[in-house]
């Protein structure tokens, strides 16, 4: 597929619209700013709005961008890997070791600026038990590989709900909220953005590799593509970007899911162009359903979780219908 006119525009659209609505998320809340008080706070950090501007809502907004595009680029790499357009960021358990690590902290009352440490903790272990039991002597097997995930996925949730059961009322709503997705204490730590920005040139890099791979491994291994190594890397890459997300903000669904979808149909399949329009459209995604959630029953709050299901569910079933009525 060629790329048209449309779908060439369509990167610069996504970046300007991406810093339009970081910048209108950081106006807009249960305090709402004029464009006077809003340019004020912007030149003046210590003057009456700027602690709500530079303090919470942008360092909330900018949360919300990267951890859109963090899922969003997972996601495109999941359903690559394995070869299924229903595959998204959580679907190899690495929330799961990540959801255990944090509901055990938020119990035992650890401070909730250690939160991030324990969702990554959990989640690098969570890797390290698929990847080893996956692995194997034999012949790469995507079964395989999806089996142990699902499997270990099931054991974090056997283990998360015996938290809960034996957690205390005072810390179980935090424990639902971050479980649903949260973006209240949300702060973009520099190795995040680095990890984000890194494993997307390299990802680029490997677009070729991804566009081959997406046909079967057969075909990518006639084509001379080493196979094993490429998808243990895939692999890799995609639970790092899944790690860094739920560190910051928990499970956030659907993010990863529709937004390759929904680019695929704007841009194609060629991974040149899906990669950096999903990482684009998924941080912009996830920064107006953050606004939704923190003005819609203002001054109370949503978890981002939830408005991103009441989005994503309609959106993926619009999706599946436009796919079936063209078959």
């Amino acid at each position: 597929m060629m790329p048209t006119a449309s779908s060439r525009l369509l990167i610069p659209i996504l970046v300007l619209a991406s810093i339009v609505a970081v910048l209108a998320s950081s106006a807009i809340g249960s305090v709402t700013l004029s464009w006077e008080e809003w340019l004020a706070a912007i030149g003046n950090p210590a003057g009456e709005h700027g602690e709500l501007l530079w303090g919470l809502r942008l360092p909330r907004a900018l949360a919300a961008w990267t951890i859109g595009a963090l899922l969003s680029l997972s996601g495109c790499l999941m359903q690559v890997l394995l070869r299924n357009p229903l595959a998204d960021p959580y679907i190899l358990g690495v929330s799961g070791g990540a959801a255990f690590a944090t509901l055990l902290g938020i119990s035992a009352g650890i401070a909730v600026a250690f939160m991030p440490v324990l969702a990554l903790a959990g989640s690098l272990l969570s890797i390290v038990l698929v990847f080893g039991l996956a692995r194997g002597e034999g012949p790469w097997s995507t079964t395989r590989l999806l089996l142990t995930g699902v499997v270990t996925a099931s054991g974090w949730a056997a283990l998360i709900s015996l938290v809960l059961a034996l957690g205390s009322d005072n810390s179980l709503r935090g424990m639902l909220f971050w479980l649903i997705g949260d973006l209240a204490y949300a702060k973009s730590p520099p190795w995040v953005l680095l990890a984000l920005a890194i494993i997307f040139v390299v990802c680029l890099g490997m677009a070729r590799s991804l566009n081959v791979l997406a046909m079967g491994e057969t075909t990518a291994r006639l084509l001379g593509e080493p196979t094993r190594r490429l998808l243990w890397t895939v692999y890799l890459l995609a639970s790092v970007l899944t790690a860094a997300a739920v560190s910051v903000a928990g499970n956030i669904g659907f993010v990863g899911l529709i937004v390759p979808h929904l680019m695929r149909m704007l841009v194609g399949s060629d991974h040149r162009r899906l990669l950096p329009a999903a990482t684009l459209f998924g941080g912009l995604f996830l920064v107006v359903s953050d606004t939704v959630a923190r003005t819609l029953l203002a001054p109370r709050q949503l978890p981002v979780g939830v408005i991103t299901a009441l989005l994503g569910v309609p959106l993926f079933l619009l999706l599946l219908n436009r796919a079936r009525l063209k078959q």
